[in-house]
């Protein structure tokens, strides 16, 4: 898997040898090679509730659409292949149209309280919920309240890390609930022990 080799086209090197970046890429692209997903991008993506996926139409406009669900919900097959339910949403099936057409996607995993992005290539694959029941019993999520409509798989072609540069930390509620939990709990202990405090000052005979 070499993501500069498939991402950087002759259009693309003759930009990047006008404005003086080539030299410097020419030496990632040798240097940069990775056989599948590693502990990192597994762990990576199974702290994650969502994603962005671009497909791209017969109507010649490329089509970029947000995918949620609880943290996890993508799930790692193998180290080549990742995948999910496909929830069933406003049902206008853009993206799963472009697929049918054209299975290269490209997917971008954002953590914004880490900073960190990672990209992927990749080939989709649509499969029937029937078709593989064992696969889907491995991809639902649990304690999640979906409507499941079909499996999504994606065959990673390249995959590279973005630098985390212009990337703001953002926090969900539940990320932000476990952080000020110690500081909720030690709050909640300490009126505790006011309210002690003053009902043993309260029960002390005064001193005549």
């Amino acid at each position: 898997m070499n993501y500069p080799k498939l991402a950087f086209t002759d259009v693309i090197k003759t930009l990047q040898e006008k404005l003086g970046s080539r030299t410097a890429y020419k030496r990632v692209e040798k240097m940069t090679y990775v056989d599948g997903l590693t502990p990192i991008e597994i762990q990576f993506l199974g702290q994650l509730d969502s994603f962005y996926m671009a497909s791209f139409g017969d109507n010649g406009y490329p089509y970029i659409q947000h995918r949620g669900g609880p943290k996890g919900f993508v799930k790692v097959i193998d180290d080549q292949t990742i995948g999910l339910i496909d929830f069933t949403g406003n049902r206008q099936y853009i993206s799963l149209g472009n697929i049918t057409m054209n299975p290269k996607v490209s997917l971008i995993f954002v953590s914004y309280p880490m900073r960190a992005r990672l990209k992927m290539y990749a080939e989709a694959e649509i499969v029937e919920i029937d078709d593989r029941p064992e696969l889907f019993d491995f991809l639902k999520p649990e304690d999640y309240k979906f409507r499941p409509e079909r499996i999504l798989l994606f065959h990673i072609k390249a995959y590279d890390w973005n630098c985390p540069q212009h990337i703001t930390p953002k926090y969900s509620l539940s990320e932000i609930d476990e952080i000020t939990a110690p500081k909720d709990r030690q709050i909640g202990e300490l009126k505790q022990e006011v309210e002690r405090l003053k009902q043993q000052l309260a029960e002390l005979k005064p001193i005549t």
